[in-house]
């Protein structure tokens, strides 16, 4: 990741110099400001603190007094296993990965030069890449057949690509670096902008509104009954919002240093604290709570994807070489395998229609297929 602060840096000299400070970590008490995220739309006035360390969801939220730099995930160390299934080269840098289920396509977003990989889940083949005008670090879909929706961090704008012919279908501007998107059931699409520490909401291509969410927002996620998540990796803290009315639920602890977020069964809330090496688990029913603490020691865990289908939940130890998998099925997360994988496996998703899983390994540009 050091590259991807490289590049950040470089970036943030072009905007406002207000905006370099705040990405610089410098002034903790103007981010304080600058980030702060309120119980609803964007204008009104943020008030109240989080209890660090609270299990039971606070109303009112603002950062913490003093912000860490964002958690990065661990280096990963040369491989000392075979990684699991098939292993096939993708390109430069993979990282954002999302599987459509209707087409059969797995999504890449690369980089150097910036391109979509489509792949096809099955063969494993290179179906085509399409050019970007921007990177990408997540990827979503608008539903299943697509299209895909590519947060370009580096344009400022939300790609719509469609499937499986792979055309840009619309661009739309949102706010600095967008880095992570997630969609609703009712056709509404919140692009999380790092930078800002908002979340865009677009319908018809167009953003119609923007709401604050705790600060320097790593992941964003959508729940099947629509709840929004989001977290803060500087923030340290889980955002619930209904996606209909786009009011707050609450804030939720998020731990040392998260970094994603996914959405499960049942209407739970899944994060990787990279920094604290754990996963944490939350319900929204009856009440938003943390109710579960998955620990990682030494693992550095940091890409996670959940297969609603088999209620199973995935996650990527970078310190380690490791995807392991997780059974949701009786309310408590249970290991049930650990698998050696690409190294950097910075992003996992899987295929709900098959249940294959894809991890991408950005160190040497490959893209990792298991069936488990």
């Amino acid at each position: 990741m050091t590259n991807h602060l490289l590049r950040r840096a470089l970036i943030m000299l072009t905007l406002p110099a207000v905006l370099a400070i705040l990405l610089a970590g410098c002034g903790g008490q103007q981010n304080a400001q600058d980030q702060s995220a309120t119980n609803g739309k964007t204008g009104k006035e943020p008030a109240g603190t989080s209890a660090a360390g609270a299990n039971t969801a606070e109303k009112k939220y603002t950062p913490p007094e003093k912000m860490l730099p964002p958690p990065e995930p661990a280096d990963s160390p040369p491989l000392k296993e075979k990684p699991a299934g098939k292993v096939i080269d993708v390109g430069s840098l993979p990282e954002g990965l999302v599987a459509d289920p209707k087409t059969g396509l797995v999504a890449v977003g690369l980089r150097n030069p910036d391109q979509l990989a489509l792949v096809d889940s099955k063969t494993g083949k290179l179906v085509r890449k399409v050019k970007l005008s921007g990177s990408a670090r997540h990827l979503g879909l608008l539903a299943s057949g697509g299209p895909v929706l590519v947060p370009a961090e580096t344009s400022d704008s939300l790609v719509q690509v469609s499937l499986p012919e792979g055309k840009i279908v619309s661009e739309t501007p949102v706010d600095n670096y967008p880095h992570n998107v997630a969609s609703a059931p009712n056709g509404r699409i919140f692009v999380i902008s790092e930078a800002r520490s908002t979340a865009s909401m677009v319908e018809n291509r167009k953003v119609v509104e923007k709401i604050k969410v705790p600060a320097n927002p790593g992941g964003g996620a959508v729940t099947k009954s629509g709840l929004l998540g989001a977290v803060g990796v500087r923030g340290l803290a889980l955002g619930v919002y209904k996606a209909d009315t786009l009011d707050s639920l609450g804030f939720l602890d998020a731990g040392k240093g998260p970094t994603h977020v996914a959405a499960g069964p049942d209407d739970r809330f899944y994060v990787t604290d990279t920094r604290g090496g754990v996963v944490l688990v939350y319900q929204t029913r009856p009440e938003l709570k943390q109710v579960a603490r998955i620990s990682l020691p030494g693992g550095s865990p940091y890409g996670i994807a959940v297969d609603t289908q088999r209620k199973h939940l995935w996650v990527t130890l970078t310190a380690k070489n490791r995807l392991i998998e997780y059974d949701l099925r009786d309310g408590s997360p249970r290991q049930v395998a650990s698998y050696p994988t690409v190294r950097q496996p910075n992003s996992v998703t899987v295929n709900p229609a098959t249940g294959r899983v894809f991890v991408a390994g950005r160190t040497e540009g490959v893209l990792q297929m298991i069936d488990p």
